[in-house]
């Protein structure tokens, strides 16, 4: 039980640290065909783009700034500290 608990720690903080590291490449890189750009794109648009479509559908997307990523650190945050807590 303790080793799946350290595994979905580490998931995790991966996850989080590529969902940041896209929201920040979305600041500065512009040019999306770079192999790393494109990496962290398709590990976190299935993450995100449920979450942004759901924003949509409840009013609160669809504006300049995307929510989806705050909602979706703070949806992992909370799945995991269920899985941590079992």
């Amino acid at each position: 039980m303790v080793t799946i608990k350290v595994a979905v720690y580490y998931f995790v903080r991966v996850i989080n640290m590529l969902i940041l590291a896209r929201v920040l490449m979305s600041w500065f890189v512009k040019d999306l065909r770079n192999p790393i750009a494109m990496f962290i794109y398709q590990i976190t648009e299935p993450i995100l783009s449920p979450i942004r479509d759901l924003l949509k559908k409840l009013g609160i997307g669809g504006t300049m700034l995307d929510f989806s990523p705050i909602v979706a650190l703070l949806l992992i945050q909370f799945i995991a500290s269920i899985i941590y807590n079992l």
